[in-house]
């Protein structure tokens, strides 16, 4: 049986982690400062308390449980391949479950994004597509400026390793990732000829980011 291409991809993978209590584990650990590091992120590009936000695999509210009490009411979106995982984050973590209403939580298997508004004006994908292949970053790339439209900025990570690369890669803060299983990593020509070929405008931002991932800020090409 061929492996998938993400751990979270395997039968039942979410049932038995939300069974276990494991809501928070399964999201990558080090729960706190990445979120913070994500908020931090954010307001450097510019998010202010007015801006809608879309939380692209936002999981068990890593982020979210500090997104929701910064932005207006109303103004956090968020979708992932697991409704129950954000359901479960949502009813644990936010210290006002009421400021976030349920219908802004959209399960999404393929970066399709139904339902999320046309209103948003920043969207991040943090530790997302560390775990999926290039392909996945793609479609997401050339789904999201359909649905929209007003988008200041996308930020995103990914794991990079060098153009010569050809086998597995330690990064800087010990994580080993492979060019053709997760944790998967890429060449930054590829994310950077990817983005420009789905319409956007990216540049790689110079942050230090939780287990030397690299943090890359997009812009829909006029």
């Amino acid at each position: 049986m061929a492996r998938p291409v993400s751990p979270y991809l395997v039968p039942g993978f979410y049932d038995k982690a939300l069974a276990e209590g494991r809501h928070r584990d399964i999201v990558g650990g080090r729960w706190d400062e990445t979120g913070r590091v994500q908020m931090a992120v954010l307001k450097e590009a510019g998010l202010l308390p007015h801006h809608h936000l879309l939380d692209i695999g936002a999981g068990s509210m890593r982020l979210g449980c500090k997104a929701v009490p910064y932005l207006e009411p109303g103004h956090y979106w968020a979708t992932d391949a697991s409704l129950a995982l954000m359901q479960r984050g949502r009813e644990l973590e936010l210290s006002d479950p009421a400021r976030l209403s349920p219908d802004h939580l959209i399960e999404d298997h393929d970066f399709s994004f139904p339902g999320v508004p046309q209103t948003i004006d920043f969207a991040i994908a943090f530790g997302v597509f560390t775990h999926l292949p290039l392909g996945h970053l793609q479609t997401a790339l050339t789904n999201l400026p359909a649905r929209c439209p007003q988008l200041i900025a996308l930020l995103f990570t990914v794991f990079l390793a060098p153009e010569n690369q050809s086998g597995a890669y330690r990064q800087t803060d010990g994580v080993v990732t492979h060019p053709d299983r997760a944790p998967w990593h890429f060449r930054q020509s590829d994310v950077l000829g990817t983005a420009s070929n789905c319409g956007w405008l990216i540049e790689q931002t110079p942050a230090l980011l939780p287990r030397g991932q690299a943090l890359f800020t997009a812009k829909i090409r006029c």
